[in-house]
């Protein structure tokens, strides 16, 4: 089509300066920016021919561009939606698709994959990706879950979380837990360090030298850590860094220790050392639910940064590493900051809860690992 007598065209300001963005920008399309100057051109009173010659293309595009603008203002420049392919899934095999994977397994194996399941839905590999990544579906992956049995699980997560959330004045929070059986590893052949172009190397196996149990106790509000190791865990352990602990704080305050369940809190050693305290006060967590006690983040901190890639000869090697650690973390204190209410982890598990109910069907018995439900 030929444009003989080429539309005159008038840029407001805020259209001359997206034109402008546009044209200058890097990240726009090419086709875009060229269109933006061309309109720019056409605004200045330049023929068709002299913009096509400018910047060498055709003198048809410019006039359609031109046209188009002057028609359809910036929104013109744009390109329009493509709707692509036709589908070549319809939606019936899509949810037979999502069914099978849900509610069937392959034959002779735990979970199907994409090549798997190609084959027994007659579709090819990429499908089905594409329809397992539109429905969140990853039969590959599987990830750990306990819910706890505690009775008094509500309660005690109110009671902790309140510490957390609103710490009582004149008082110190200090999360206490035992990380046992630390293991001294050493790698059966020399380690080959981290160079250009290759990751650091370590042989699969090891060689064990020994075990520790490491005590420790974080202030919550100040994020130190007071820690201690020792040869074994038990109750006496227990009572001799509690008095660790006592020395550490400040006489004149109140202490709030969260703690576990184990039974080594439970013993006459330990309340007979409390009752001689009243300013302690003992907040335990629910059963199965460590995730609670803050310090367990803390010791996850320790095993990624100090331990799991360590090389330890001996007990005395692993013990030194995680003094050092611990020094470490007093030196630049970071407190984890806990964000989530009482509410909000009540709500949570009752959602999941509902959500693995309505998963299995009522006749269906919930699958256990063993006859013994372990």
């Amino acid at each position: 089509m030929a444009y003989r007598v080429p539309t005159s065209l008038d840029l407001s300001a805020e259209e001359r300066a997206e034109l402008e963005s546009w044209a200058r920008r890097r990240k726009t399309a090419q086709g875009l920016a060229l269109r933006a100057r061309i309109v720019l051109l056409a605004s200045d009173g330049r023929s068709n021919t002299a913009i096509a010659a400018e910047l060498s293309t055709g003198k048809h595009t410019v006039g359609k561009w031109r046209e188009r603008f002057a028609r359809e203002r910036t929104d013109g420049l744009l390109d329009e939606p493509r709707s692509g392919a036709p589908r070549r899934i319809g939606d019936d095999q899509v949810a037979e698709l999502i069914d099978r994977t849900l509610c069937e397994r392959p034959q002779g194996a735990t979970h199907w994959s994409q090549r798997s399941m190609a084959k027994a839905s007659g579709v090819s590999g990429a499908t089905v990706g594409r329809v397992w990544r539109a429905f969140g579906l990853q039969p590959h992956r599987s990830e750990t879950f306990k819910l706890s049995t505690d009775p008094l699980f509500a309660e005690k997560v109110r009671d902790i979380v309140g510490l957390y959330l609103a710490p009582p004045a004149h008082a110190l929070v200090i999360c206490k837990d035992e990380k046992s059986q630390v293991q001294a590893l050493d790698r059966t052949q020399p380690l080959l360090p981290l160079r250009p172009g290759q990751v650091e190397r370590r042989t699969h196996d090891y060689a064990r030298h020994g075990t520790t149990s490491l005590f420790a106790a974080l202030d919550v509000k100040a994020g130190t850590v007071i820690g201690q190791c020792y040869p074994r865990h038990r109750a006496s352990e227990f009572r001799r860094f509690l008095d660790e602990i006592e020395a550490a704080v400040p006489a004149d305050l109140d202490v709030h220790l969260v703690l576990d369940n184990s039974a080594t809190r439970k013993t006459k050693l330990i309340r007979d050392w409390l009752a001689r305290r009243p300013h302690y006060h003992v907040h335990f967590t629910p059963t199965s639910a460590s995730w609670i006690n803050q310090v367990e983040r803390w010791f996850g901190l320790l095993t990624e940064r100090a331990i799991r890639r360590g090389v330890h000869c001996s007990v005395a090697e692993l013990e030194r590493d995680i003094r050092a650690f611990i020094e470490a973390t007093n030196a630049d204190p970071k407190p984890f900051r806990w964000v989530k209410s009482a509410d909000a982890i009540l709500a949570s598990v009752k959602r999941f809860c509902l959500r693995a109910l309505e998963a299995q069907p009522e006749t269906a018995p919930l699958p256990r690992t063993s006859d013994a439900g372990h």
